[in-house]
């Protein structure tokens, strides 16, 4: 089989039959129909990033994938959206598409591409992965009551301390009410607002300080693809929010994004409340799986039923701008692998963070 021709645009530059072929390639192809590697996606980012691109793999006339990607200077690249998405990867036909992946880097005059939350089964990728993680999920295919059934046998108490929160929260704070898909641009707002105050207290880089993250986030907020469309769930009490969360839904996964809450009322731990109220509203509108994406706390231990596993590392050319980019990269990544394997170094490094976070507030 010869190997296809490449050409390379901008997401705008898609045809609509593009846009339906790979939406169909990826319900037809992937395990999990994860809403950041649809279309609707990297088209979103295009418009806030001038550095997006989506190589189209061609087979004689006809398209047979698609792979999406930024490039920086001296020819770095990196996944569409890499910072905030978390699946990453090509889209490729399952007749199998002979793919070089030099090849592919030479055709997008790339020299190196990066990626960390590169999704299981990108079998041209996973030779260059350097580490893989755990991303937890909840299993809805049984539907919430079944679900429900789950956290009372494995959640040791998780589910009835949750309840017994938000009892409590009603009678303290006043009426609760949630609302799935709040349309409320006020509420995004707020929800930023915490979420930046979150990072900043605990001595973690703002992504809403970059200001191309602030507009994606908004302009997704606005979609209504039932690929890809953003969703804004809140939890009010009295009418005032106290916790609210913004993610992206497929028409059967919700993966979970920004999550945060009014901190003065902290003790009635909105966020546990919020989540449970999310899953079960997203297992009533038809989501199959919420993807919490990667990485540790508490709460997705409790919540998940299971995981999946994500990769990260990077594929590079022979030649100078992969090397550049080894010395730019690597010696980061091993420190943070050196922090993950070592959970003494890890606290350091947490404690040293919020001592940062303090003196940001102050």
């Amino acid at each position: 089989m010869n190997a296809p021709r490449i050409d390379v645009v901008h997401p705008d530059d898609l045809t609509p039959g593009d846009l339906g072929l790979w939406n169909e390639l990826r319900t037809t192809t992937a395990a999990v129909a994860n809403p950041f590697m649809t279309a609707q996606f990297t088209r979103a980012v295009g418009r806030v990033r001038p550095d997006t691109r989506v190589a189209v793999l061609r087979r004689k006339p006809e398209p047979v994938g698609y792979f999406p990607y930024q490039r920086g200077r001296w020819g770095h690249g990196r996944a569409v959206g890499l910072g905030v998405s978390d699946c990453q990867g090509a889209i490729l036909h399952p007749d199998g598409v002979r793919l070089d992946p030099q090849h592919l880097m030479r055709a997008c005059s790339l020299t190196a591409w990066d990626f960390n939350h590169l999704e299981s089964g990108q079998g041209i990728f996973l030779p260059y992965a350097t580490g893989r993680f755990a991303s937890p999920v909840v299993d809805l295919t049984g539907g919430f009551d079944q679900y429900e059934n789950h956290l009372r046998a494995q959640a040791r108490g998780f589910l009835k301390a949750t309840l017994a929160q938000e009892r409590r929260m009603s009678r303290r704070l006043g009426p609760l009410r949630f609302v799935h898909d709040e349309r409320n641009p006020a509420a995004l707002r707020t929800l930023i607002a915490w979420k930046s105050a979150q990072y900043r207290r605990t001595g973690r880089r703002d992504p809403f300080a970059q200001r191309w993250i602030t507009e994606l986030v908004h302009l997704l907020s606005g979609t209504t693809s039932p690929d890809c469309s953003g969703i804004l769930s809140v939890l009010y009490a009295a009418d005032a929010p106290v916790a609210a969360h913004f993610g992206l839904r497929s028409r059967t996964v919700l993966s979970c994004w920004f999550p945060s809450y009014d901190r003065t009322v902290a003790t009635f731990s909105p966020g546990r409340v919020l989540y449970l109220r999310m899953i079960e509203a997203a297992a009533a509108s038809g989501i199959h799986l919420v993807d919490f994406g990667r990485g540790d706390a508490p709460y997705k231990n409790s919540f998940k039923t299971g995981d999946l596993v994500v990769h990260e590392g990077a594929l590079r050319t022979p030649g100078p701008g992969a090397a550049l980019h080894w010395l730019r990269r690597e010696p980061k990544r091993f420190v943070h692998g050196l922090l993950r394997d070592q959970p003494a170094l890890k606290r350091a490094a947490v404690r040293t963070l919020r001592a940062v976070g303090t003196v940001r507030e102050r």
